[in-house]
C-alpha cells in the first residue's frame, strides 16, 4: 500500500516536528512540514497531499485565510483539512466548519489521537468515493 501523506502547517516547530517524526515512524505516512500560511498553500500545490494539519495562528496569515485560499483553489479544494489550534471556544469552531475544514480539534493533543483522527477523516474519504462510483 502507497504511503498516505499529509502536510503540517503550524508556526511550533517542535510540535510540527514531533507530529512528524512520529506519524512516518508508523511507516504509512510522507509528511511534509511548513511553518508560514503562506508555504504551506504553496506546498499544499507542490507536494498535493491527502490530508492537511493547519494551525490557525500563523505569523503570516491565519489559518482561516489559508484555508479559504485552499477551498478556492481546484487543486486543493477537495484535500480534506484538519484544523489544529489552542483557541478552544465554539466561534472558531463554527468558523471552521464554515469555511470547509473537516474536523477540528484543539491543541494540546497526543500523536496518537492525531493518528486515529487521520486515519477516521482519510477512511471516511475512501468511502465516500465508493459509495459515488456505485451511484454512477
Amino acid at each position: 500500500m502507497a504511503k498516505r501523506t499529509v502536510l503540517i502547517i503550524d508556526d511550533e516547530i517542535s510540535f510540527a516536528e514531533m507530529v512528524k517524526l512520529n506519524l512516518e515512524d508508523t511507516d504509512d505516512y510522507e509528511v511534509r512540514t511548513e511553518y508560514k500560511g503562506a508555504d504551506g498553500v504553496k506546498a499544499a500545490l507542490e507536494f498535493a497531499p491527502d490530508l492537511i494539519l493547519l494551525d490557525i495562528m500563523l505569523p503570516d496569515k491565519d489559518g482561516f485565510d489559508v484555508l479559504k485560499d485552499l477551498k478556492e483553489n481546484d487543486q486543493t479544494k477537495a484535500i480534506p483539512v484538519i484544523m489544529l489550534t489552542a483557541l478552544k471556544s465554539d466561534p472558531v469552531k463554527f468558523k471552521a466548519a464554515t469555511l470547509s475544514a473537516e474536523e477540528f480539534m484543539v491543541k494540546p493533543v497526543t500523536v496518537r489521537m492525531l493518528v486515529e483522527k487521520i486515519e477516521e477523516v482519510l477512511d471516511r474519504r475512501i468511502v465516500e468515493k465508493m459509495k459515488k462510483e456505485n451511484n454512477s
